[in-house]
């Protein structure tokens, strides 16, 4: 590995003012399952590394019926987990922080980690475009709020400019009759990188007939962890139906960008699209109508 200068901030003010001062040089470190691993192969380079972890800003994990969650961009992924009011009302987030290494990995890796690190096949992005998480960020300017679907803009890289950090991610609450899921497709359990992923978010008309509303997300299978809108707008006002749910599938099937690799063929993928969204809609609609 490298040699590197290594910082533990204490407030964010620190933190930014170093980012700034070393720009492309330096790194943040957050859990470090990632950004170590890519220091250690040469992936990465950087003369700084910023451990984040420190920051209370950064350690916020508040969730209420009124205001929703706030997710810290240190927070561990098995403090989320494990809360019990977290996991009652964002199940759909559940799904996808949970799936994010093994036990050991979970006590280090972030959500925030997570979607700074930019994986097209990122597991934890596309839960949280589906329920309409978005970004706190801080930087020399002050702070800003970016869409979760915004944030990542290619292979590895984020909406951040210099000297910026990912302070939290915040998701609304969620309303009565609505329901989000989220599920992968991998090669095999020894390699836990999707071939394809997707999350599904939907909100029923009171008599859960009848979608309102409804966001679809795929990954690995585009430059970026993929919004599809025009799914979502296919279903509204349509009655809950497989013939409603099937068609929005194939608009995201439609709307993907699938490459050949290692884990999977473009073909393989881009049936895996319509299939994963169809099933997370599927998902969804039953945690809408009061299923697990």
């Amino acid at each position: 590995m490298q040699d590197f200068d290594y910082v533990s901030a204490k407030t964010l003010k620190e933190a930014v003012s170093l980012l700034n001062r070393h720009g492309d040089q330096a790194c943040v470190l957050s859990g470090g399952t990632d950004i170590l691993v890519q220091l250690r192969e040469g992936r990465r380079k950087a003369r700084l590394v910023v451990d984040i972890k420190g920051i209370p800003q950064l350690n916020q994990l508040s969730c209420t019926k009124a205001k929703g969650l706030t997710l810290g961009a240190a927070v561990p992924c098995c403090q989320i987990y494990e809360d019990k009011t977290i996991a009652k009302a964002y199940p759909g987030l559940i799904d996808a922080v949970s799936l994010i290494g093994g036990i050991q990995i979970q006590g280090r890796a972030t959500v925030g980690g997570n979607l700074c690190n930019a994986s097209p096949a990122a597991d934890t992005i596309p839960a949280l475009i589906a329920l309409g998480a978005v970004c706190t960020i801080a930087g020399p300017k002050g702070t800003r709020k970016v869409r979760v679907e915004d944030f990542c803009v290619a292979p590895g890289r984020t909406a951040l400019k210099k000297g910026e950090l990912l302070v939290s991610i915040h998701l609304p609450p969620p309303k009565p009759r609505s329901g989000a899921y989220f599920l992968r497709f991998i090669p095999r359990n020894e390699m836990d990188i999707a071939v394809v992923n997707a999350g599904a978010s939907v909100l029923l008309d009171a008599r859960k007939q009848t979608f309102v509303s409804a966001r679809i997300a795929l990954g690995a299978v585009a430059p970026t962890p993929l919004f599809i809108p025009e799914a979502g707008e296919a279903l509204v006002g349509k009655s809950v139906s497989d013939g409603a749910v099937s068609e929005a599938a194939e608009i995201a099937k439609a709307a993907a960008r699938p490459i050949s690799d290692m884990r999977g063929a473009a073909e393989q993928r881009r049936h895996l699209c319509g299939v994963l969204a169809r099933r997370a809609l599927q998902g969804a609609i039953q945690r809408a109508k009061g299923g697990n």
